[in-house]
């Protein structure tokens, strides 16, 4: 995509809402870097809250961060529901404040709570605005502002039918971050089980229990390092999270470090995927769209308190097609985990099976096609020359 050398073109200029946990900011950081990448002088900058990973993951990636009051679309406020309203207005009239001062073209929805309020915003201030659908099921987020806009992008084709306007939807894929896209597994294997720790001649099982680690995953990876105290040829690499990571390394201290070893988040994900010959995690959209993008044998235990049951829906995206399998949450102890893993470390065909399995479908460029939809939304004064297009419909 090129940019006009004219003096007077006005820059690009995009907010994009996203926040609380990582599986709606990486998408998001994921645009921006593709934006940028489009339009090297745009600026791209983000609206969150003050309690989400926001406040930690979009500074650290470089972008400035705008953050606004808004409360969660949760059916557990219960009573307090009546406050949504007045609250997503207030929230909506600050975000039109953000989007006058950073002189913004295009508004930008990844969905979790703090991005409606920027669709909001954007119609407060009649500007063009799209929002991408992350999970085969679409947050309460999403559903509302699908009626603000008619500009929706969705990473499967399953959650069209769950949308205002959906039929009409662009199927763009999960943004993932580049280096995750263009991840060569087994060129990069040797380097990451290095740099990860991996004793030679293990096969490594990856316990990912997404940005803030899950406590069930976790016990599950502590019951079966117990189990195999004695085996020598597997490595389990549990990311526990911040929070869970002291009692995680005392509750494995019995236990042998070449057989278990605990870290509280890991920052180099594609040298976890090379590394890895099997992941247990959850089942977010992002998790399971860098899964297929990088063909990486899973069990996936969905949470099971997601809105919608959306991550067993993400999951079946995988497990229909044979490249994970699905493990109900409340099956999930050591002696069922163990029973699952036990048989595929011992058949290297069987998940090599799974690996094949995997569609990457538009998850590798996402980015790209996501960004190339926000650019041809963007006023013709700025720097883009991306035809909106309705043609991108792989699932």
């Amino acid at each position: 995509m090129r940019t006009p050398s004219s003096a007077a073109r006005t820059p690009l200029s995009v907010v994009i809402g996203a926040g609380g946990t990582g599986g709606h900011i990486y998408p998001g950081l994921a645009l921006a870097e593709a934006l940028r990448r489009a339009v090297p002088d745009a600026v791209i900058s983000f609206v969150g809250t003050t309690r989400g990973l926001e406040t930690e993951l979009i500074p650290a990636a470089g972008f400035r961060l705008h953050t606004v009051d808004m409360i969660p679309f949760d059916p557990a406020l219960g009573a307090k529901r009546y406050l949504l309203p007045a609250a997503l207005l207030k929230a909506g009239a600050q975000c039109r404040a953000v989007l006058k001062a950073q002189r913004a073209q295009v508004a930008v929805g990844m969905g979790g709570y703090p991005s409606a309020p920027v669709i909001v915003g954007a119609r407060m201030a009649g500007l063009p605005s799209l929002i991408h659908e992350s999970n085969a099921v679409p947050g309460r987020a999403n559903q509302f502002a699908a009626r603000l806009t008619p500009h929706i992008a969705v990473a499967f084709d399953r959650s069209r039918a769950h949308l205002a306007g959906g039929e009409d939807a662009v199927t763009t894929g999960m943004p993932i971050a580049a280096a995750i896209a263009a991840l060569d597994r087994d060129g990069m294997r040797a380097e990451a089980r290095r740099a990860l720790q991996v004793p030679p001649g293990a096969r490594l099982v990856l316990f990912n229990g997404g940005s803030l680690g899950a406590a069930r995953l976790t016990e599950a990876a502590l019951g079966v390092a117990t189990r195999w105290r004695g085996r020598d040829d597997v490595h389990l690499l549990i990311k526990t999270g911040p929070a869970a990571l002291d009692e995680t390394r005392r509750a494995l201290a019995p236990v042998p470090p070449r057989l278990a070893r605990a870290v509280p988040y890991l920052d180099r994900m594609d040298l976890a995927y090379a590394a890895a010959d099997l992941v247990v995690c959850r089942a977010g959209s992002a998790t399971v769209a860098e899964l297929a993008a990088t063909g990486v044998p899973a069990v996936l235990v969905p949470y099971p308190h997601a809105p919608g049951d959306h991550q067993t829906h993400n999951a079946r995206v995988l497990s229909d097609v044979g490249a994970a399998l699905l493990l109900p949450d409340a099956e999930t102890g050591p002696d069922r985990l163990a029973a699952l893993l036990e048989p595929l470390l011992a058949d290297p065909a069987r998940l090599a099976a799974m690996s094949g399995a995997a569609d990457p479908g538009s998850h590798a460029g996402a980015a790209d096609l996501l960004a190339a939809e926000v650019l041809a939304l963007a006023s013709p004064s700025t720097s883009h020359s991306a035809p909106h297009t309705k043609e991108h419909h792989a699932a």
